[in-house]
């Protein structure tokens, strides 16, 4: 049997922009206030990282302070795909040069590959590392759709080590639990359906919301894992207008606006992401004050 990467609360990390350039000084302290809460995993350069609108000189130099900052507490996971395979075939060789735990491969988006494509895409990238790859679907971004029969194709490669879940589809992940067992874990992609997810037996969450609130995707996580769902349903619960808060807009730009308002300055996102409106963000604000985040 597989090793499991984690269980219970990762966070997809924003990466605090200023000036121009990446703040890591802003950044080394939302990697400490991460683990302080509690945070299982440090997942860097994903979507809520923009790695798109990175260089690839930032990149990896955005892995490697992670890396060095968390210095072993946590396992660190690098967001480290492309819609070209041998682009993020490079990728992951040099993520893992330094010292990362798991690489998360984002499906090739732009291109749309068959479903035959894609099981290649994924084949060649496992068979030219060692570190293993958390497969991520998220169609809604992609074009792309994977398939509980495609992962239990991939589940086969001892390199592949599971899937961040956020086609939104809660059947999908059932028939994926089913299908694949459990050497082939499941972590939820979207907070709205973290205790769903969980409840079905995935095995933990890679969560926007924590970057806000580590603590409380900390104890969703931990009361699932414990198999206290009236407790982890009712967090969900009291939770969602703060999700939703989060996701009026496309992410990370609701995100990035509550850490500054919550006193973190983490910068605006890069373009073509631009600020949240103005009434996006009174709502923010206001829903954020009643939580006790600012």
């Amino acid at each position: 049997m597989k090793d499991i990467l984690f269980t219970g609360s990762g966070v997809a990390i924003v990466t605090p922009f200023h000036a121009g350039a990446v703040n890591f000084p802003a950044f080394g302290r939302l990697i400490d206030r991460q683990i302080d809460g509690g945070t299982d995993a440090i997942i860097v350069c994903g979507t809520t990282g923009e790695a798109a609108t990175m260089t690839q000189k930032e990149r990896m130099e955005t892995i490697a302070y992670c890396v060095d900052r968390v210095a072993g507490r946590v396992p660190v996971i690098a967001g480290t795909g492309a819609n070209d395979t041998q682009v993020a075939r490079e990728n992951a060789l040099a993520a893992e040069r330094l010292g990362v735990d798991g690489l998360l491969i984002v499906t090739p988006y732009y291109n749309k590959a068959t479903q035959q494509g894609l099981l290649r895409h994924y084949k060649v990238i496992a068979d030219s590392v060692g570190t293993p790859i958390i497969l991520y679907n998220v169609p809604s971004r992609t074009g792309v759709h994977m398939t509980p029969s495609q992962y239990a194709a991939l589940a086969k490669h001892p390199n592949i080590a599971g899937v961040k879940e956020a086609c939104g589809n809660t059947a999908q992940v059932s028939r994926t639990i089913a299908l694949c067992g459990p050497d082939f874990p499941v972590w939820s992609g979207n907070d709205d359906q973290n205790v769903p997810i969980l409840a079905l037996g995935g095995r933990g969450v890679i969560s926007v919301l924590s970057n806000l609130a580590p603590e409380l995707v900390c104890q969703m996580t931990d009361a699932c894992l414990a198999q206290d769902y009236p407790r982890a349903a009712k967090l969900q619960n009291e939770s969602m207008d703060l999700i939703d808060a989060l996701f009026s807009e496309v992410n990370p730009i609701p995100i990035k606006a509550a850490m500054c308002l919550a006193g973190f300055p983490v910068g605006p996102c890069r373009l073509p992401l631009g600020e949240m409106s103005a009434p996006a963000l009174e709502n923010l604000r206001q829903v954020m004050h009643r939580h006790g985040l600012c």
